[in-house]
């Protein structure tokens, strides 16, 4: 008995000891102290620019086909007019209606090209909203540390960041080595479809291949990660995809006086329940576990052990991060039912009830794997599981090429001291179109965000500092000139 107590002992003491000796090994390297490089940019310039940008109310869901709108037409002519130097020197093109290509040309035409992207384009400020708003959605407002309106963080700011660098490196006389590209479109709210397309269609015709591409995605997160002090450079490699299904259960019928024991409005709100009680299966791995193999070296010892010894307590993590709507969204293709449909009057059973579920397809997953779960998941004959339409996940991008290295080193030069981490955008972006004539697609803004943020996107109070705008400036002209050296 005694022996056996011994060999336990032993076992037990092993394992602690191959626990403690992971963690110690995860651990941070030294912190580098980063001479960053003055650059001379007129914060009010930029911050009035923003705001002016804002004012137009370039709601994508709201063009109509072959219809003139004069929010779109007025904000070409404002980016004419605003930067007549990058217009003059950068040859720009309008495709798809309202996206514009500009060319800031290199004098080694035989290497590839970069292209850095944003969007004007902005989702509408629902009706009833606007009291939720500390300044009216479409004034552009700026105090003494934002701007405020719809667009500041999605994605105007971006444009005028890009804009603002083109116009201050052409009035330094700087002349790229390889192409850049600056793509400004107009429709990525609703797809980019018509714009995005048009220009990446563009580019193929002119046998143009890029090196690498750049546009929205993940920020810098400050205070996502309890523990964590320093700023996290998300420089998100790939995006999810998306599909969405109808669910549709039939019924008799008839008035409500008289119901029958299910309805189909019963017998779809069981299959709803269903389906969000048993989402698809999600864990730390891939490009999620990169971002946290990193993320974790910054982390405090208690909560560095956890992650240093995955292969122990990987299913704690993977329950705990699923409990977290930011966290579970990276684990896993997410279930969201978000429309509903029935009858059309309170007191008439309806034949027809319709529930639209929406998902977020992770890389690991198929449409096929997803629509498989779903009827699997429900298994109820009296429901039909009808696709409406979907896209694949995007395909990963390389964290070791030279676009993912410039883009780091130059988020260290214009930050600092921060995290620099790979991960996955969750949400649809351009990128996804830029893919076919790219090597390497990348997705991050050159700002810092909050937590307090996150319900500010698509939401009320959107808005974005000064100090945010003056680096995202600074970024895009440090990453034009890394990123088009030889």
């Amino acid at each position: 008995m005694k022996k056996l107590i011994y060999i336990f002992i032993s076992i037990i003491s092993v394992i602690a000891a191959i626990i403690v000796i992971r963690t110690t090994i995860l651990k941070a390297p030294e912190s580098s102290n980063v001479a960053l490089p003055h650059v001379d940019i007129d914060a009010k310039k930029v911050a009035e620019h923003l705001a002016q940008a804002i004012q137009f109310q370039t709601v994508s869901a709201e063009l109509k086909s072959n219809t003139p709108n004069d929010q779109f037409e007025g904000f070409i002519r404002w980016l004419e007019n605003t930067y007549p130097d990058v217009h003059q020197h950068m040859s720009p093109e309008r495709l798809g209606g309202y996206s514009m290509l500009y060319k800031f040309p290199g004098t080694k035409t035989d290497l590839p090209a970069i292209l850095l992207s944003a969007h004007y384009d902005v989702v509408t400020v629902l009706p009833g909203t606007q009291e939720g708003w500390s300044h009216p959605p479409y004034k552009g407002v700026i105090d003494e540390t934002h701007i405020w309106g719809r667009g500041a963080l999605d994605d105007k700011s971006g444009v005028i960041a890009i804009m603002e660098a083109a116009s201050l490196l052409l009035a330094q006389n700087y002349q790229p080595t390889r192409t850049v590209y600056l793509s400004i479109t107009h429709d990525e709210e609703i797809g980019g479809r018509i714009g995005t397309n048009a220009i990446v269609n563009h580019l193929k015709e002119k046998n143009v291949q890029l090196d690498w591409s750049i546009d929205e995605g993940s920020f810098l997160l400050e205070g996502f990660f309890p523990g964590v002090e320093k700023a996290i450079a998300n420089i998100n490699v790939a995006e999810k995809g998306m599909m969405t299904v109808n669910l549709i259960a039939k019924g008799k019928g008839g008035h409500s006086s008289i119901p029958p024991k299910e309805t189909s409005v019963g017998v779809l709100a069981k299959a709803i329940t269903k389906l969000e009680s048993a989402p698809l299966s999600g864990r730390l791995e891939g490009l999620s576990g990169e971002m946290f193999d990193e993320i974790s070296r910054y982390m405090p010892f208690e909560q560095r052990l956890f992650f240093a010894n995955r292969w122990l307590f990987g299913s704690m993590i993977d329950d705990k991060l699923a409990n977290i709507s930011f966290t579970n969204a990276l684990l896993r293709t997410t279930t969201a039912p978000t429309m509903l449909s029935a009858s059309s009057k309170e007191n008439v059973l309806a034949i027809e009830a319709i529930a639209t579920v929406n998902f977020r397809i992770h890389p690991r997953d198929s449409i096929d794997d997803v629509l498989a779960h779903v009827t699997s998941v429900i298994d109820d004959d009296r429901v039909t599981v009808k696709l409406l339409g979907g896209r694949k996940a995007s395909r990963v991008s390389s964290t070791q090429s030279k676009g993912f290295n410039v883009i780091a080193n130059t988020v260290k030069n214009t930050y600092g001291d921060v995290i620099i981490a790979p991960g996955l955008t969750v949400a649809g972006t351009d990128s996804r179109h830029y893919e076919k004539i790219a090597k390497d697609s990348y997705r991050f803004n050159p700002m810092v965000l909050t937590l307090n943020d996150l319900t500010k996107f698509h939401g009320s109070d959107e808005r974005i500092s000064i100090k945010n705008m003056v680096d995202a400036t600074n970024f895009y002209s440090q990453l034009i000139k890394a990123g088009s050296r030889q």
